[in-house]
């Protein structure tokens, strides 16, 4: 089975072969463990019909983003949500409580000790989408891909598995206003691309890493203004979170990388021809100020967040990300275009990406 990519990753030892089976079995049974973590508030899983689309999520305090989230997801043909919550109290429970294709758990611990969340979706994974579709995305990232204003997740994924591919990869681009973050205003009743307008092109960096094969994508916005000095902690900004899951399968980082192995080749970066799509990333509303007041004293978003404050200082600053070079979005051709995603061949996007193989 092949993940569709058109890497080759280098051969193992069978030492590392070894220690990489142990760490996805250690990752499978930490997240077994952490079942009891979770309360079922509303169990809607008998839903689920065999060839669904399913997507996982992990959130605390999103009701800001929800209404426009479920508008894009289920126009995207998602069938079944199946969330964690951590403890919100901002109405984001009632509201997803109310939502007839949704499945909610709730927990109070420790989202940075549950891997920050991966913990308890790849239980959810285990028991809920072994043999389906599984799309993995937090509550601040919007997947577009060639067509999805006419096309579904389900064409998609039937036109992956004609191509025996079992992942989907995207880059995460951070959008963002035209001034300062914080003093605009956002109806959460509309695309919050139409306030997030804009996204840094370039430059972007990508190397693989061994052993596990895994892309390591840095650049765009927050490098720019936040890790300039230190561009190596600069966010991860690849992710696969588009899998025809088993429940052999592990995230490792996030969505960013995966067990086995070869999940990891399914995915190249920008400037390649290999399907993908990109995240947007609407991080940057305005209740951004606050909530990184917020998150810099929880400390559950960094594995050492007390090397993060300076970044969170300076998200409440309540900077301006613009810049003359700051790029206006417009679609998703665009995005191809510029090479930040590829068609793959996929329908009226099967040209080839005049932009593959090179530096962006």
């Amino acid at each position: 089975m092949t993940s569709g990519s058109n890497q080759t990753l280098p051969p193992l030892s069978w030492l590392q072969k070894y220690r990489l089976r142990l760490k996805r079995r250690r990752l499978l049974w930490r997240s077994f463990c952490s079942r009891h973590d979770l309360t079922c508030l509303s169990d809607k899983t008998r839903l689920i019909a065999p060839g669904g689309v399913l997507a996982f999520t992990t959130l605390r305090n999103e009701m800001t983003r929800l209404p426009w989230f479920f508008r894009h997801y289920r126009r995207l043909g998602i069938d079944h949500f199946l969330m964690v919550d951590n403890n919100s109290n901002d109405g984001t429970v009632e509201f997803l409580l109310d939502q007839p294709d949704v499945s909610l758990w709730q927990t109070g611990a420790s989202y940075r000790a549950a891997r920050f969340g991966v913990d308890w979706l790849t239980w959810l994974q285990m028991r809920y989408g072994h043999g389906q579709w599984t799309l993995t995305v937090d509550a601040d990232e919007l997947l577009v891909y060639a067509h999805h204003d006419t096309r579904s997740l389900h064409d998609l994924t039937k036109w992956l598995e004609d191509r025996n591919q079992q992942v989907f990869g995207a880059l995460m681009l951070d959008m963002y206003p035209n001034g300062p973050v914080g003093e605009q205003s956002y109806d959460p009743d509309t695309d919050p691309t139409d306030l997030l307008r804009w996204f840094d092109a370039a430059p972007y960096r990508a190397q693989r890493q061994s052993p596990m094969g895994n892309l390591w994508v840095q650049g765009g916005l927050r490098e720019r203004v936040f890790f300039a000095d230190q561009p190596q902690r600069s966010p991860t900004l690849n992710k696969i979170p588009l899998v025809r899951w088993s429940r052999r399968y592990a995230y490792v980082n996030s969505s960013h990388s995966a067990l086995p192995r070869h999940l990891n080749s399914g995915y190249d970066g920008p400037g390649t021809n290999a399907p993908s799509g990109v995240l947007l990333h609407t991080k940057f509303l305005p209740e951004i100020v606050e909530k990184s007041r917020i998150e810099k004293q929880r400390g559950q978003h960094f594995h050492a967040p007390s090397e993060f404050g300076t970044y969170y200082d300076q998200v409440t600053s309540n900077p301006d990300l613009w810049t003359p070079k700051s790029v206006r979005y417009e679609n998703w051709a665009q995005l191809e275009h510029l090479g930040l995603m590829s068609s793959g061949g996929w329908g009226k996007g099967g040209k080839e990406n005049p932009f593959a193989n090179n530096a962006i």
